[in-house]
């Protein structure tokens, strides 16, 4: 039936129904009631939250800066995986501080330990608690921090929301908060290579104003041990160094920069992400930009595609040897309509420079004085060496679901592919459970999925977790 905001009772009138021959309510001032005074404002007491990330394949990390420690628990593994702590360890030693000159001097070990959730070098698959402990923290360099806020860092907001936060280090806002990501995406990432061979690097493709041309790198070769090459991990020697003497620069003058990280999905299966809210993209995105210092984030022509026509910009198709349908170039970037498409998945992940210098500022105090402040402290120049691991890591567990309109084992079109990380050389770990996925929606059984005691069909949700944490957080953490 039609109605109208007309036939209907406003909230202020009295509690008698219109009869079809009264006339409608009319607003006047004497219907009207205004308080004499003005209401006190309510508190509202404010939640802590975004600590999870992921549906099925479900990340929570724990820990301060200069704390005891940091970690992960990891919920949603399958049994029967081999794990132990060395396969976390290799990613996290990609990430750990004092690496070179270029990185903070914070020497960590960052050893990590596994303490539940494993049984005889297998995943019982109960959840999976991953510690690592703080053993180089100078609290210390920290005083002058807590009496005023550092420009552009998140201990201003973060005091502003909840009246209390953690000096020494930043608090949860620290970039050692993306250990337990990194310890998630090594895990994420044996699941990614055991269901769909899917393969998640990240590098550095620009730092400051050194920006390494794309036609440089080809995606579809460069390997691991060209980007580990060196300190900056960029694959193309002669631009490393001019990265390198950029950072260098300001390092030496207590200043810092920013960079870019460029990630990349190889063998990636089709047909992971769903439509409108829960585009493949959309989630990678959100993945990315939930790491400490992320500005942009772009995949495929990005914002150049601007630039183009759409005769310019479309990716024509073609019938490739093996009688697959591909498309003669990615501008794409490996996805069309929020579903993945079987190309390469490439995105570009920016990140500012780091906040904290050693270099005079104007700032205020928490009471509120205006003031200078010089940060003490150890701190990375550049962050985008480090956050390249990150990077890989986190997005190997970003893909969480099944897709193609096929249910997942809990009944969700789409939840398993969507729940991707991404990072770097950290983001690079998380990355991608959506191979998994293109097998389930081609009918084919899951290669496997006995071995790990589970219904041919149910491996469809742990690969929609975390693509590898997103093709299983496509990598590393986004893959730093």
């Amino acid at each position: 039936m039609a109605s109208s905001l007309l036939t209907k009772q406003f909230l202020g009138a009295p509690f008698s129904s219109l009869g079809s021959g009264q006339q409608p309510f009319k607003l006047c001032s004497s219907n009207l009631r205004f308080p004499t005074h003005r209401s006190q404002p309510k508190r509202l007491e404010i939640q802590a939250a975004g600590n999870t990330f992921g549906n099925y394949f479900r990340v929570t990390t724990f820990g301060e800066s200069h704390g005891g420690g940091v970690g992960c628990i990891i919920d949603g593994c399958p049994p029967r995986l081999p794990l132990s702590e060395s396969d976390m360890q290799v990613e996290l030693d990609r990430r750990r501080p004092g690496q070179s000159r270029i990185t903070t001097p914070r020497k960590e070990t960052d050893t990590c330990k596994i303490s539940s959730g494993t049984a005889d070098g297998l995943t019982t698959g109960s959840p999976i608690k991953v510690e690592v402990p703080n053993t180089d923290q100078r609290g210390n360099d920290y005083s002058e921090m807590s009496l005023a806020y550092r420009p552009s860092h998140a201990d201003a907001t973060y005091d502003f929301k909840y009246g209390v936060r953690s000096v020494q280090g930043g608090g949860r806002s620290s970039a050692r908060e993306t250990i337990g990501r990194v310890a998630a995406g090594a895990v994420a990432k044996k699941i990614l290579k055991l269901y769909s061979g899917t393969e998640i690097l990240a590098y550095v493709s620009q730092v400051h104003n050194v920006v390494l041309p794309e036609d440089l790198v080809d995606n579809q070769t460069v390997t691991l041990e060209q980007i580990e090459s060196n300190i900056v991990r960029c694959p193309n020697p002669e631009y490393a160094e001019k990265m390198i003497a950029a950072i260098d620069y300001v390092r030496v003058r207590g200043d810092s920069v920013g960079g870019v990280v460029t990630c990349i999905v190889r063998n990636v299966p089709r047909g992971l992400g769903t439509p409108v809210f829960d585009k493949l993209e959309a989630e990678l995105a959100k993945a990315c930009m939930s790491l400490p210092a992320t500005k942009g984030f772009e995949f495929g022509s990005g914002f150049a595609g601007t630039f183009m026509t759409g005769s310019e910009h479309n990716d024509e198709f073609f019938m490739d040897e093996h009688d697959q349908i591909r498309t003669k170039t990615n501008r794409s970037g490996g996805i069309q309509g929020g579903i993945s498409n079987g190309e390469i998945i490439n995105m570009r992940i920016a990140f500012k420079p780091t906040s904290t210098i050693a270099r005079k500022q104007h700032t205020v105090s928490r009471d509120k004085h205006e003031t200078e402040l010089i940060a003490r402290g150890r701190h990375d120049p550049c962050v985008v060496p480090r956050v390249n691991g990150h990077l890989m890591s986190w997005c190997n567990s970003c893909s969480d679901g099944g897709s193609n309109g096929r249910p997942s084992a809990r009944g969700s079109v789409d939840d398993s592919i969507c729940t991707m990380y991404a990072v770097p050389s950290q983001s690079c770990i998380t990355g991608t459970f959506a191979a998994i996925d293109n097998q389930v929606s081609s009918g084919s059984p899951l290669k496997g999925a006995e071995q790990f005691a589970l219904p041919p069909i149910t491996a469809s949700h742990y690969m929609a977790s975390h693509i590898s944490g997103i093709l299983l957080r496509l990598e590393s953490v986004i893959f730093c």
